[in-house]
C-alpha cells in the first residue's frame, strides 16, 4: 500500500514548489519538540559517536531498520532491539531534519564540525524481512545524479542481499530470491519469514577498514569507532554501555532460548496463544512464556540456526581506555567479569590483541604486530582464531 500511495503522488506531483514547502515544514515539525540547544547537542552526539565529524559526502542516508510480516505474534522480534522493539525509521527521519536545518548547522560550526552546503542528509528503512530499502521523499536530493546512483545500488544490493539469505531459508526458490523473500512477509502460514538475530555471536567496535574484506556471515554487530578523535574515551564509553549493552540483551535472548527453548523460549509457534500482549501460552498448557518461539532459533527439531555462544566484543582503541571505561561502569565489570561478554582489544598504538579474563588480567591474543599493519585491512582476519 505504501508503495503503491508514493507512485500515485508522484504521478500527480503538479505543484513542485508547494510539495517542496510542505516537505520542508514536515522536517521542521519533526524537530519542533527539541529546543535550539538540544538540537544541537543532539546533532553533535549522534555524529561524534559515528565518528563522522568531516568528508561528509553528497548524500549521507540515515538508515533505520524494521521487518514485514503477516499474522506473527512475535513481528515486533524483527524490528530494532535498540528501539524497543519498534521500527528505526522515525529516529532516521529526525536526525536527518536535524543536520539539514541550516540553524542546526551553524550550531554545529561552533562545535567544530563544518558540514558543506552540498551535503544534504536522506532518512530511509532497511526491510529486513525483503530487504528492500525504502527511502524517505526528498525534493533536494531526488534531482542529483548521486540519488539515482544510490537507488541503483541499493537495488543491486537488494538483489544480493535476498539471494544470500535466501540460501538460509527453507523452500526459497534460488531462482528469484527478491520473489521469495517478499512471499515470505506476505504469507500468513509461514513461521519462518526470516532469521532476524539469529546466529550472533560478535560485537566490533572500530574502523570499517578493520571487517570490509570480510565475510563475518552476518554474525556480528558493527560499530565504527575512531579511536583518533575520542582523547577522553567518552565516545567508546558511550558505545560499550548502550549499544553493547543492548546486543547483549540479544544475545542473551537467543541463547537462552536457544539452549532450553522450553523453559526460555516460547516452544512452537503453531500453538500460540497471545495473552494481553505479555507473553503466550503453549495450546491449553498453564505457564505463560516470553522468549523466542522455537522457529526463531531452529531450522527443524534437533537442528539449531542460532549457536548459543555469549557474545565476544573486540574494540580497536588503546587498551588503557577500555580499562577506564570498565572501570567507571559497573555494568562493564558485570557483564565481562561473570564472563557475560568475552572482551578481546586490538591496540591501534602498540600493535598489540589482548585478551582479557574474568579476573580482569589481560592475556596476549596474538603475536605483536607494527601499530601501521593494525590498521591495515589485515588486522581483523589475523585475529579470527583468538583461542575460546
Amino acid at each position: 500500500d505504501h508503495d503503491h500511495d508514493h507512485d500515485h503522488d508522484h504521478d500527480h506531483d503538479h505543484d513542485h514548489d508547494h510539495d517542496h514547502h510542505h516537505h520542508h515544514d514536515d522536517a521542521e515539525d519533526l524537530i519542533l519538540g527539541l529546543s535550539p540547544a538540544e538540537q544541537a547537542f543532539f546533532a553533535e552526539g549522534a555524529l561524534r559517536v559515528m565518528g563522522l565529524t568531516k568528508g561528509f559526502a553528497e548524500l549521507v542516508v540515515f538508515c533505520g531498520h524494521g521487518g514485514h510480516t503477516v499474522n506473527n505474534v512475535f513481528a515486533s522480534g524483527l524490528d530494532c532491539g535498540a528501539c524497543g522493539g519498534n521500527r528505526g525509521g522515525p529516529n532516521a527521519r529526525i536526525l536527518a531534519a536535524l543536520l539539514n536545518a541550516p540553524a542546526v548547522r551553524a550550531a554545529l560550526v561552533e562545535r567544530g564540525i563544518v558540514i558543506p552546503e552540498t551535503t544534504r542528509f536522506l532518512s530511509a528503512e532497511h526491510d529486513t524481512t525483503t530487504d528492500r530499502v525504502s527511502l524517505d521523499p526528498d525534493p533536494v536530493a531526488a534531482s542529483r545524479q548521486s540519488f539515482r546512483r544510490l537507488q541503483a545500488d541499493l537495488d543491486r544490493a537488494r538483489r544480493a542481499a535476498a539471494a544470500e539469505r535466501a540460501s538460509h531459508l527453507t523452500d526459497a526458490d534460488p531462482a528469484d530470491p527478491v520473489r521469495a523473500v517478499e512471499k515470505r512477509a506476505a504469507d500468513w502460514s509461514e513461521v519462518r519469514p526470516e532469521w532476524a538475530l539469529a546466529g550472533n555471536a560478535a560485537f566490533i567496535v572500530g574502523d570499517r577498514a578493520l571487517t570490509r574484506h570480510l565475510d563475518l556471515g552476518g554474525r556480528t554487530f558493527l560499530h565504527s569507532y575512531d579511536w583518533q578523535a575520542d582523547a577522553d574515551g567518552r565516545l567508546l564509553e558511550v558505545i560499550l554501555t548502550a549499544p553493547m549493552v543492548v546486543a547483549e540483551w540479544i544475545n542473551t535472548q537467543y541463547l537462552f532460548s536457544t539452549l532450553d527453548n522450553d523453559t526460555w523460549g516460547a516452544g512452537s509457534k503453531t500453538i500460540h496463544d497471545p495473552v494481553a500482549g505479555l507473553g503466550v501460552l503453549k495450546g491449553n498448557g498453564p505457564d505463560l512464556a516470553v522468549g523466542l518461539p522455537l522457529q526463531s532459533v531452529m531450522v527443524a527439531d534437533g537442528q539449531i540456526r542460532h549457536e548459543p555462544l555469549r557474545l565476544m566484543a573486540v574494540v580497536q582503541a588503546p587498551r588503557a581506555r577500555v580499562e577506564a571505561a570498565i572501570e567507571r561502569h559497573a555494568v562493564l565489570s558485570t557483564l565481562f567479569d561473570n564472563g557475560w561478554v568475552a572482551l578481546a582489544v586490538l591496540d591501534p598504538e602498540t600493535g598489540c590483541s589482548w585478551r582479557r579474563d574474568r579476573s580482569g588480567t589481560w592475556l596476549q591474543a596474538l603475536p605483536e604486530q607494527a601499530p601501521e599493519a593494525m590498521s591495515e585491512s589485515g588486522a581483523l582476519a589475523s585475529a579470527t582464531p583468538i583461542p575460546a
